[in-house]
């Protein structure tokens, strides 16, 4: 404190040296008002070491983001030093000593934390990428974890069907009351706020956000701003790829389902009712033949018969008409029933299907994994014992189908016969936004379990105009 009285009379003086140093080294106004608040001049004008520390921190952490490095900051300082060693020739120096100690301790945490904080929202978004469900939620905490870090009252993250044109196709700082203010997109926003920054994310989508006081970014900001945008730019145009992905391969399993249910159609009409034909000649000859011919005719027959039965079965499992004339419910049960006579095992059903029906495609994805699940017990678990539930509540919707049987090691599924059913089930439930899971061990059995979202939709094709708050 007396330091801080020494220095109060002549602070003025000091301080105009100083400007004339920093103005020689070509800093810019901003600098210099960072630079002037962290010196003992600064210091002697207010009341306390702590509120000095607090301005030190503040314009320390405005130097972080103007660029100014900490090395350099310790080298205009001992300039002052030098200053105001001519002022106070041989005075005070343990306290100018300790004062400088305290300011160079509270630049580097300040640099610290900018540095800290700007890594912080990089990993931020990058785990958002990971743990986005769709794109509005991704949109959702890109735009939470940007107004964060550039302590923003309010931001907004906006996806145009259009490019962006004019003066928005560039970083914009607007101040309210001025003309530009127009160009806020969000009218809620627009008016409300003392300053807003506006920056483009490729050529069609825009992050506004609002400041309760005037607030021009400084330039690490603006770099900041430039980079995140950039990675939520190409973070946007992958999930719009997977997205569009996903609907090509929902018109692919499509056409796949419409080209099964052409050829059951064919199989039913054509070779079947021509093996019908065939055996009822057959059993017209039986009738007319010689005793010594009967037999070989009744084979024949017998023969006609079981490739009857075995055409249906193919047809059955090419185009599960029975979803559309008699439900999921009903279908799971008579899948369960031909597994019965096919397979030994003893098979435990459970299914809880909500009131309302579900969408025929997630009708179609629950038949078709149950269908390759039974398929792949029977030809090669060897189980004793098998679990088929299914349960759909609001939220989500879960197959289980379990058995006690030989099982598989996980790392060599890839080369078992059943694992290109298993690639086929999972590209079905991602269709759908879900997840396929497979547990399993040598001697322990398959658990595959399927997880679908209770409004399960194939996204739709094209971009549509959004505002994310």
């Amino acid at each position: 404190m007396r330091l801080a009285r020494a220095v109060a009379p002549f602070a003025a003086r000091l301080e105009h040296r100083f400007r004339s140093v920093l103005r020689h080294r070509s800093y810019g106004a901003a600098e210099i008002r960072a630079l002037l608040a962290i010196t003992p001049a600064a210091a002697s004008r207010l009341p306390s070491l702590g509120r000095f520390l607090e301005q030190v921190d503040y314009n320390s952490c405005r130097l972080a983001k103007l660029n100014v490095p900490p090395g350099e900051v310790r080298e205009r300082l001992r300039e002052f030093g030098k200053l105001l060693e001519a002022q106070l020739p041989g005075r005070f120096h343990p306290a100018r000593e300790q004062l400088l100690l305290a300011t160079l301790l509270t630049l580097e945490s300040a640099f610290h934390r900018v540095r800290e904080a700007e890594a912080q929202a990089f990993f931020g978004l990058y785990r958002a990428e990971l743990e986005a469900r769709d794109l509005d939620d991704l949109l959702r905490r890109f735009v939470r974890i940007l107004t964060r870090t550039f302590h923003a009252r309010t931001g907004r993250l906006l996806l145009l069907d259009r490019s962006i044109a004019g003066r928005l196709s560039r970083p914009l700082y607007i101040e309210h009351g001025k003309p530009a203010e127009r160009l806020i997109a969000d009218p809620r926003m627009r008016g409300h706020y003392a300053s807003y920054w506006s920056h483009p994310l490729g050529a069609s989508a825009l992050v506004q956000f609002g400041f309760s006081v005037p607030y021009p970014w400084l330039p690490r900001e603006l770099a900041l701003l430039g980079a995140a945008g950039e990675r939520c730019r190409e973070a946007i145009e992958r999930v719009r790829l997977e997205s569009e992905i996903r609907r090509l391969e929902a018109q692919a399993r499509h056409v796949e389902e419409e080209e099964r249910r052409r050829i059951g159609r064919e199989l039913h009409d054509e070779a079947g009712q021509s093996l019908l034909l065939l055996r009822l000649q057959l059993e017209m000859m039986g009738r007319e033949a010689p005793e010594s011919l009967r037999p070989r005719i009744q084979d024949a027959c017998a023969v006609a018969e079981r490739t009857v039965e075995d055409l249906r079965r193919i047809v059955s499992a090419l185009s599960p008409a029975v979803l559309e004339r008699l439900g999921l419910a009903r279908a799971l049960r008579q899948l369960a029933a031909r597994f019965r006579k096919m397979h030994p095992a003893e098979l435990r059903l459970r299914i809880s299907v909500p009131s309302e029906p579900l969408p025929m495609p997630v009708q179609q994805v629950i038949y078709r994994v149950a269908q390759e699940s039974l398929q792949n017990i029977a030809k090669h678990s060897q189980a004793t014992h098998v679990n088929l539930s299914l349960r759909a509540a609001d939220k989500s919707i879960r197959l289980s189908v379990s058995d006690n049987g030989a099982g598989f090691s996980a790392e060599t599924a890839d080369s078992k016969p059943m694992s290109f059913g298993l690639a086929g089930m999972r590209e079905r439930a991602a269709i759908l936004g879900g997840t396929l899971a497979v547990r399993s061990a040598p001697g322990k059995g398959v658990s595959v379990t399927l997880h679908l979202p209770g409004a399960a939709q194939v996204a739709p094709n094209g971009k549509d105009s959004s505002t994310v708050n």
